[in-house]
């Protein structure tokens, strides 16, 4: 129940995000309430530009990455899924709803603050066989 209550919050703020263009004081307050550390890595990693739209052409399909300090992880925001460990040790043992990459990402996209990479499909196999390398 609280999973919910606390994706029905995040949504709310994102929209907010969106309609208005920025994050308020009382955005940030509401954030950090809801994901604690988990909230100020993922501000963190928006500020300095971590997330990236890859866009293959022409299919147009869509891969979100934030770069992380060891790889780059894989998210993919409508499964709130990412290739991170805190994902796979807390988020799916139900200690968290989401983890920072997913929340960095939600965040970038609603701000339009991420870095857009289009490239051709042909690269698509090879940029995701390096992204899901978890030995990198």
């Amino acid at each position: 129940m609280e999973e919910k209550k606390e994706a029905k919050l995040l949504d709310e703020i994102l929209e907010n995000v969106k309609r208005n263009g920025k994050l308020t004081g009382e955005d940030i307050g509401k954030l950090y309430s809801l994901f604690g550390k988990r909230f100020l890595k993922a501000w963190k990693a928006v500020r300095k530009g971590h997330v990236k739209k890859y866009v293959f052409n022409p299919s147009k399909r869509v891969v979100w990455i934030v770069v992380g300090k060891n790889r780059d992880y894989l998210v993919f925001p409508a499964a709130e899924f990412c290739t991170c460990d805190d994902f796979y040790f807390r988020v799916m043992d139900r200690e968290a709803h989401l983890c920072y990459h997913l929340i960095a990402q939600k965040l970038a996209e609603a701000l339009g603050w991420f870095d857009q990479i289009d490239e051709s499909d042909e690269l698509y196999e090879t940029l995701m066989n390096e992204w899901k390398n978890v030995t990198a």
